[in-house]
């Protein structure tokens, strides 16, 4: 994970990043004058710098890079334009990382991670209309391939010291948008361009970049300005309208209320948009986290349906918590399914699935909504491929077709067997995972290679060196 020293230059030179190589792990803050915290600066985070890692991450390629050129017969005189790489960079926040018994000094316990994966290195041969792919990361969910960038000692919640961490990272990323790497892969002096895309965010953090209110805002979206209700009525036509520039210029007018208009009025004209842009995402849906909110909601309608909240809309607590607790014996029971505090990815693959339905239909009374249970989770299975495969079209070609069809029948069912439920109110989640999947998926070609979970899974080693 530590990149080695590599002699590159960049052209035209970076602006405000130094020209040496030579350069490992340095202070985070390094470049920040001394805070007034109590927190000692020195220990709160550590990074690389990002193109050293970039550099790095590169020659670690090489092989692959040289592979790739002979494979498609290409000599060094047809790749003179240079290469095009593509980067996903993941954040997240991890909770709880306290030493167990440590003597060190007072740090925030939690952490938060950022880091890059090299998605795809291509090249436009001379001639030649098309770019030719010479490499792509066969696993793009791997904590392998998930080069770790930063490390901060941060809540991630606590927004003005995430920003004042990642502040010097992203300008250098954006130095390196208008520049090439040259760096000698093979011998000879080759120059690559690098193109960044921010996909591996949860909901939480994309909405903390991008400077749009919180998850449980009315504005339930961050890929379109859709409200809430109006994503329960209509909730499968929807397109991607959100992006970063908009989102800044929709902040300057909630910042200068150009047409002095009412509090209600201003936030429905900027779709929620009440704070600056921090950082540019790519918009698309995080296919780790889509699989833990969808579970959720099913959980929960696993629960009313034991309880026939249809027949009876105003249930108690009390009547609530049995049912939980019947659906949870049951899991248990027949499924060895522990119940959870909070909903896991683990837990999410096991309920999602015909068994387990099959196993909660036992507590349901009448038939006719078991029916609608099973149907409900068989269009589920048939759509969840479509955005967990890291290339749908190739793994999964036929649910990728019907996921449109598909979405529409989930969607009916929704809106007419489960009524009690979507009045007026859908989860986030929910809402992406019909309306906006066909779109990003023509677009990026593949949800789940660019989400979230090589950096969640490199999260579990960061506990580990931590506890060492």
């Amino acid at each position: 994970l530590l990149p080695g020293y590599h002699p590159f230059e960049w052209q035209p030179a970076l602006k405000n990043v130094s020209a040496s190589c030579h350069v490992g792990i340095i202070n985070g803050l390094s470049g920040w004058a001394a805070s007034v915290d109590d927190v000692p600066m020195e220990t709160i985070t550590r990074r690389f710098r990002y193109d050293v890692a970039l550099a790095s991450a590169l020659k670690d390629l090489e092989e692959d890079i040289m592979e790739g050129l002979s494979e498609h017969l290409l000599d060094d005189s047809s790749c003179n334009t240079g290469f095009n790489v593509m980067i996903k960079e993941s954040c997240d926040g991890m909770g709880d990382v306290s030493e167990k018994h440590g003597g060190g000094p007072a740090i925030p316990e939690k952490a938060v991670r950022f880091s890059f994966t090299i998605m795809s290195v291509s090249v436009l041969p001379e001639g030649r209309e098309e770019a030719v792919t010479i490499f792509t990361e066969p696993k793009p969910n791997s904590e392998l391939s998930c080069k770790p960038l930063c490390l901060m000692f941060v809540d991630e919640s606590d927004h003005e010291m995430l920003t004042a961490v990642l502040d010097p990272l992203l300008a250098e990323r954006n130095a390196m948008k208008h520049s090439r790497l040259i760096l000698s892969i093979g011998g000879l002096p080759r120059s690559f361009r690098f193109h960044f895309r921010g996909t591996g965010y949860d909901e939480k953090m994309v909405r903390e970049m991008e400077g749009l209110e919180a998850s449980g805002s009315t504005y339930i979206c961050t890929l379109c300005d859709s409200t809430r209700a109006e994503a329960s009525q209509n909730m499968v036509l929807h397109s991607i309208t959100r992006n970063h520039d908009e989102n800044l210029e929709r902040y300057e007018i909630w910042r200068t209320n150009p047409f002095s208009e009412s509090a209600e009025e201003l936030r429905d004209r900027v779709k929620g948009v009440s704070a600056k842009p921090f950082m540019e995402t790519h918009p698309t849906l995080d296919a780790l986290h889509c699989d833990i909110g969808n579970a959720t909601e099913f959980y929960k309608i696993f629960q009313d349906e034991i309880g026939e909240v249809f027949q009876k809309p105003n249930p108690t607590r009390e009547e609530r918590r049995s049912w939980r607790a019947s659906l949870d014996k049951q899991l248990r029971k027949k499924m060895k399914l522990k119940p959870v505090m909070r909903m896991n990815g683990n837990y999410a693959r096991k309920l999602m699935t015909e068994e387990a339905v099959e196993v909660v239909c036992e507590l349901v009374p009448s038939e006719e909504r078991r029916q609608a249970l099973r149907e409900l989770m068989g269009l589920y299975l048939q759509m969840k491929p479509v955005w967990r495969a890291t290339c749908p079209a190739k793994e999964c070609p036929d649910q990728l077709c019907r996921y449109s069809f598909n979405s529409q029948r989930f969607a009916e069912i929704l809106s007419s067997t489960f009524k009690y439920r979507y009045n007026g109110k859908i989860t986030n989640y929910l809402h992406k995972t019909l309306a906006h999947v066909p779109e990003i998926i023509e677009r990026d070609g593949s949800i789940g290679a660019w989400a979230s979970e090589g950096n969640e899974s490199a999260n579990k080693l960061f506990r580990r060196f931590r506890k060492m």
